[in-house]
């Protein structure tokens, strides 16, 4: 291995590659997150409900999080480059299909096709990182993808709105056929191909993996329109819900006791930092994915703005993100892990559970603004140092299924927070206001930005109280940073990690 690094270093330029690869990957961040500011065009003009119509961003999410275990193999197998830019193809076209669909369902199966193509590349941009950047830069490089990631969620709904308001929410889709053109040239000349390694594929595993993800995600968020009992005959949510775990703990144990190449390669996790900044990955991404859907809609129905005027709301975040990028990444490489993301993740969960304590029909902005703020503070502290620290002691060799499994983990939470956010919201909103169709739904309590006005304190509520979630969550993650190891790159000289890297 040392020597096939040694043969492409010459031709290597890290950073135009990292560049190239990050609006690819800033893009697809983008799709799981823009979908939230369009959420009431959409359930109006395809005449949905909103158990159906957060489908859209969970059939994305789930159809992304899946495929990354093998999608990150099989870029070490037949190269990153390769396989992102298939991605980046398969990605753009079904975009534009999106774009053009004219009902919920057809528009649920073009998202499934959008999600596999950003299953394809997310994990190459990491594994490149890994395997292109020397350790003494890896740091900052892993930063500009953290950063990348914790400005693109905030980004999203700030050009959904801008979109759907100007053009319709179709072109939150079709935007992405002329960026997905220039990041495939981008890529095609910046983006070193790199030497490849034999894997085998555990099918099996990707079986079950699939299987248990989707029966528990699907009974999560479809438990509520079922009152939690029957679907279908036998069929309960319950029932998929446990067969879910089940199938789960089955596809566990398969990779533990798979003597050939597992698709969740389970020794990574012997690393204290790899297996912590996953559990701390999983409930940013729940938390991130969770806040935007309640937010928006309490934005749209009760304050009654615009989708650009609302996604507006998210300027702080994304300006105060984007501004601590660089001084996070310079301390990323001269700080433990523990104090910037528990930093960062303290934040994040100050602010949502401030942001449910003054959701009220008739709060200045100003006050929403500030707990916004606050969470911008969040972002720019906690994606780059998690993710550096999980990729810090990465062998070579699995560069791209540590990438995968890290990826999988974030997406998973992602997956479980647009589940878990919808079950709540229509609970809460059934609970809240037991007058209106279908516990409240906004389509049926007066149309996006018309609700009566005797139903806005109960919807807010409603909103306020789905708040809590995400930020009961993300104490999880707080209290997994906070047990970080130093990492060893402080322990010892500047110049013994790269000589430790090399041997």
């Amino acid at each position: 291995m040392a020597a096939s690094q040694e043969q492409v270093k010459p031709e290597i330029r890290p950073w135009p590659a990292l560049w190239a690869l990050v609006l690819g990957f800033f893009m697809i961040l983008i799709d799981s997150t823009i979908v939230s500011v369009a959420t009431p065009a959409i359930l109006t003009d395809l005449k949905s409900d909103v158990g159906t119509v957060v489908w859209v961003t969970s059939a994305y999410l789930l159809a992304y999080a899946v495929p990354l275990l093998i999608t990150g193999r099989l870029g070490d197998k037949i190269g990153p480059k390769k396989l992102y830019l298939t991605g980046l193809i398969v990605f753009t076209l079904a975009s534009v299909w999106c774009g053009l669909t004219g009902t919920i369902e057809m528009l649920i199966i073009a998202r499934v096709f959008q999600g596999l193509g950003a299953s394809m590349m997310t994990p190459q941009t990491m594994a490149v990182i890994t395997r292109i950047f020397p350790p003494d830069q890896r740091g900052r490089a892993m930063s500009l993808w953290g950063a990348t990631a914790g400005v693109a969620v905030l980004v999203g709904p700030i050009l959904g709105g801008v979109l759907v308001d100007g053009l319709g929410w179709q072109w939150i889709f079709f935007i992405n056929a002329p960026i997905g053109v220039i990041g495939f040239v981008l890529a095609l000349r910046l983006v070193p191909d790199l030497p490849t390694h034999e894997h085998k594929f555990d099918l099996i595993g990707v079986a079950l993996s699939t299987i248990g993800l989707f029966c528990l995600v699907f009974g999560i968020q479809e438990g509520q329109k079922y009152d939690w009992g029957q679907i279908k005959g036998p069929l309960s949510v319950w029932s998929l819900i446990i067969a879910g775990l089940v199938v789960i703990g089955i596809f566990l144990v398969w990779q533990s006791r798979n003597k050939g190449e597992p698709l969740l390669p389970l020794a990574l996790f012997k690393d204290l930092n790899f297996s912590l900044a996953n559990v701390a990955i999983t409930t940013v991404g729940f938390a991130i994915t969770a806040m935007a859907f309640p937010l928006m809609l309490y934005a749209q129905e009760v304050r009654g703005l615009s989708p650009t005027r609302a996604a507006l709301l998210f300027v702080p975040m994304a300006v105060i993100s984007g501004a601590l990028a660089p001084f996070v990444g310079r301390l990323t490489d001269r700080t433990p892990p523990r104090f910037i993301a528990g930093f960062g993740l303290l934040c994040c969960s100050a602010s949502l559970f401030w942001l449910s304590q003054v959701i009220e029909p008739s709060v200045p902005i100003w006050k929403l603004l500030l707990p916004l703020s606050l969470l911008g503070v969040a972002n720019g502290f906690m994606w780059a140092p998690i993710g550096t620290t999980a990729t810090r002691n990465l062998p070579m060799h699995q560069a791209g299924a540590g990438a995968g499994v890290y990826n999988t983990t974030r997406q998973i939470g992602a997956v479980l927070g647009s589940a878990g956010i919808a079950v709540l919201m229509e609970s809460r909103l059934a609970a809240n206001l037991p007058s209106a169709a279908g516990g409240g739904a906004p389509s049926e309590a007066g149309g996006v930005g018309k609700l009566p006005a005797p139903l806005h304190q109960g919807f807010s509520d409603a909103m306020a109280q789905s708040m809590l979630l995400p930020a009961a969550v993300l104490v999880i993650g707080l209290i997994a940073v906070l047990m970080f190891a130093k990492p060893k790159h402080l322990e010892r000289p500047a110049d013994a990690p790269v000589a430790a890297e090399a041997g």
